[in-house]
């Protein structure tokens, strides 16, 4: 049984009286204290975390290649429905949605259960929907959706608890590169999604068959996560955790992890907007230009989906890494060095992505040079950006704080911009004559909400930075009960 004490007792033994103003600026914590738990040495050996982070590595490839699938066809499926932009668009966002409403659910349970038997429960649900979403015929759009939103609710489980268990198996610098190594398949996994699915789509004439492929692939890495992956103690590599408090709860609103959150939103946005649109905006500048023939019959012309998928694995190993090696080199020099590399990342975005929108209808090669330079740019903030969670919040509430920057995220970021840029594109075509240049130019005007957006993303970006090095101090007092 946990010893109980006092909180005269619990300031003397636990905390120095040095690091009691950082407790307060927590909620005045120490007047709500029921209990500490003193976690000893890590239970998983160095080898197992290897073997685990490989298994979870895989896992999220995965992932990612099941979500942007339906991005490499998605000129297949609004011929095979026959739908609009925006409707199109509701495919992304109906599974954010459900995405984005499960992960606090998880985050809760998290913290509280054994996460491996949770991300086990979710990945059987992703892998089920996610194959009967292949088999719905063209009369049947709406099961379509219910299905995709259905895949969110088994994705939002691993993507919400598994950066919490990396975060409980390393520590320090080897735990950025893990979390770095575990990011990278971000944007590998989206970019095989393209590749994979197109490639599919072109070989058997019918893109339900793409599909078809990450769930087949997911049963191995469902295995693997029940042999191989372990479930850690929470703070399992930290010297204290603190446990049943419920002032923990304040370190989920501190100033560094809301403005972080913020600029989580901003990125989600732009990478939800460009991930969904950016293969079939290329498609019809060159159908506007008279370049190539517009598709009128499956499977069509996926040449694009090929490129900005390889575009898209290349820019993201290579952004990680960058990011990665930013933060891991001005981190010790600069306190703030890690948001304000991010706000770079968003900044540098911008002007990239502009000359994207206005030199596709002229030059497709200088477009995607464009491309490439602008997903760079994002890509060095995921590694980063999961770092900054875990060092803000303490070990016994990092799942329920990744749930919530999941759910901001999502909500407020790519769960609406892929609808918002159909509509408005939709809009601008209906208002216009019926021609392939219009269905190029509403799609181009569409795509001007993201620079501001980006823009934002830097600012929020840069207000984190002045309240990281606080934060990230007084959570680390409260995790090990001494100055940082």
């Amino acid at each position: 049984m946990e010893p109980k004490l006092s909180v005269s007792s619990f300031q003397e033994v636990v905390l120095p009286r040095r690091s009691l103003s950082a407790s307060f600026r927590y909620g005045s914590f120490v007047n709500r204290v029921s209990s500490v738990e003193r976690i000893g040495p890590p239970v998983v050996s160095p080898a197992r975390g290897y073997v685990a982070i490989a298994v979870l590595c895989y896992v999220n490839l995965l992932n990612y290649m099941e979500r942007y699938t339906v991005a490499g066809v998605l000129l297949n499926i609004q011929q095979f429905f026959d739908i609009s932009d925006s409707t199109a668009g509701l495919l992304q966002t109906v599974f954010i949605c459900s995405f984005l409403l499960f992960a606090p659910l998880f985050g809760y349970l998290g913290d509280r259960y054994n996460r491996k038997y949770i991300m086990i429960g979710g990945l059987i649900v992703w892998l089920i929907t996610a194959l009967c979403s292949s088999f719905v015929t063209e009369n049947l759009f709406w099961l379509l959706m219910l299905m995709r939103s259905l895949v969110g609710v088994g994705e939002a489980s691993y993507s919400t608890l598994a950066p919490t268990i990396i975060g409980d198996l390393f520590t320090g610098t080897k735990r950025s590169i893990m979390i770095s190594a575990f990011y990278i398949f971000i944007p590998v996994g989206s970019g095989l999604g393209y590749i994979s699915g197109a490639s599919i789509a072109s070989l058997t004439g019918d893109w339900r068959w793409a599909l078809r492929i990450t769930p087949i692939l997911g049963v191995i890495g469902l295995v693997l996560l029940a042999l191989l992956c372990p479930n850690p103690p929470r703070g399992a590599v930290e010297s204290h955790a603190m446990t049943d408090c419920c002032c923990n709860m304040f370190s989920l609103f501190s100033k560094s992890f809301v403005w972080s959150t913020l600029g989580v939103t901003a990125l989600a946005f732009l990478a939800g907007a460009l991930a969904f649109w950016t293969p079939t905006f290329l498609s019809r500048a060159q159908v506007a230009a008279g370049v190539v023939q517009p598709c009128t019959m499956e499977p069509c012309n996926s040449t694009d989906s090929y490129i900005f998928g390889g575009i898209t694995v290349v820019t993201g190993i290579l952004g990680v890494c960058i990011g990665a090696g930013l933060s891991r080199f001005f981190r010790n020099r600069v306190g703030y060095a890690d948001p304000v590399i991010c706000a770079v990342g968003m900044l540098g975005s911008v002007p990239f992505l502009i000359a994207t929108i206005f030199t596709a209808s002229v030059s497709i090669p200088a477009a995607y040079v464009f491309i490439f330079l602008t997903e760079i740019m994002l890509s060095m903030n995921w590694p980063i950006l999961a770092d900054i969670l875990l060092y803000v919040v303490v070990p016994t509430r990092r799942g329920s704080a990744e749930a919530l920057q999941i759910t901001v995220g999502h909500l407020l970021g790519d769960a609406g911009s892929p609808y918002l840029l159909g509509v408005i594109s939709d809009a601008i075509k209906n208002s216009n004559p019926v021609s392939h240049e219009w269905s190029f130019l509403s799609l181009k005007y569409g795509f001007l909400i993201c620079p501001f957006v980006g823009v934002l993303g830097g600012v929020f970006f840069l207000m984190t930075a002045v309240y990281i090095t606080e934060d990230k101090k007084a959570a680390l007092q409260l995790i090990q009960g001494k100055p940082a």
